[in-house]
């Protein structure tokens, strides 16, 4: 990544970087409540959630392009750009697949696996190896998340295969962040976001049309349920992520998205009345100190 022209001029930007990556994470966060009004099933409601995105994208790609952001010139530029979208898709349609197939715990518990994945593939294949306060942070937060989840207990009752392909949507989310960090290097966020979306869009299609018998809302109410997620967790929050990636280190980034988890907690209990228990509160803090670990072993 090229070196900013002055510490000033790259000061601001770096100092928002971490509150946007926060905050599209807890737009992110949103999305369980959002997904579980939607009127159609889950891969149909992820397809609408990426096809619908792209009406914003493309006014904030327009916009990047009009300030001189770098376009893709080639048709290997093109790719290099879309492939965390199909990147994407294949993890929406892995981790809905291991919700039919196993608990909804363990397949929630492990799509959040991701950030020890990053961890291991930044170190394998790039050479980065963590740190052992960020290996803290790592064991706290993933700790937290399984105390969020209900303890151990609530894990015992999924299914080996359905956990496994949960697993394997863990590693292709953290295969997601990656290159989406990587991408950053070059282009901006609205031009990736417009492009990886609109494959990971067609990449999702095939499936819900021919898994799903409901494919689209018949109200009004349906479809504001799918623009909200669409517009707010899909083009909002990954658009911030993206964003933000280009300052931030991959694996510190995808170790604050289990931010996300405590969002959803927090959304259901407000807006769902589902009971916050005393054990997910203190996951939930558990969580943000893993968090705060991670952010200090990132400035040493």
């Amino acid at each position: 990544m090229p070196a900013p022209a002055s510490s000033e001029a790259a000061s601001a930007p770096e100092r928002l970087a971490l509150p946007g990556l926060i905050l599209g994470g807890a737009l992110i966060g949103c999305s369980p409540i959002f997904v579980r009004l939607s009127e159609v099933g889950s891969v149909s409601t992820a397809f609408w959630r990426l096809a619908l995105a792209l009406i914003p994208l493309l006014l904030m790609a327009g916009r990047g392009e009009a300030k001189g952001a770098a376009r893709p010139a080639t048709w290997r530029d093109r790719l290099f750009i879309s492939l965390p979208g199909v990147i994407l898709g294949a993890e929406l349609v892995a981790w809905h697949i291991s919700l039919q197939m196993t608990s909804v715990a363990n397949s929630t518990l492990l799509v959040n696996m991701a950030p020890v994945f990053v961890a291991l593939i930044s170190w394998a294949f790039l050479g980065k190896p963590p740190g052992r306060l960020f290996l803290l942070a790592l064991a706290v937060t993933i700790f937290g998340v399984v105390v969020l989840k209900g303890g151990p207990a609530a894990l015992g009752e999924g299914d080996l295969a359905g956990d496994a392909v949960a697993i394997f949507a863990a590693l292709l989310y953290a295969g997601y962040i990656l290159m989406l960090s990587r991408a950053r290097e070059r282009f901006s966020a609205p031009t990736i976001m417009l492009h990886s979306t609109a494959a990971a869009a067609l990449a999702v299609a095939p499936f819900a049309l021919l898994t799903e018998p409901a494919f689209a809302p018949v109200t009004l109410m349906g479809w504001a349920t799918l623009c909200a997620l669409s517009w707010i967790s899909q083009a909002s929050g990954q658009s911030l992520i993206a964003w933000a990636l280009a300052f931030l280190p991959a694996s510190f980034s995808s170790l604050t998205l289990l931010f996300q988890p405590v969002v959803a907690a927090l959304l259901a209990w407000a807006l769902l009345d589902e009971a916050l228990t005393p054990l997910q509160a203190i996951g939930g803090l558990i969580v943000l100190a893993g968090i705060w670990i991670a952010r200090k072993a990132q400035k040493t």
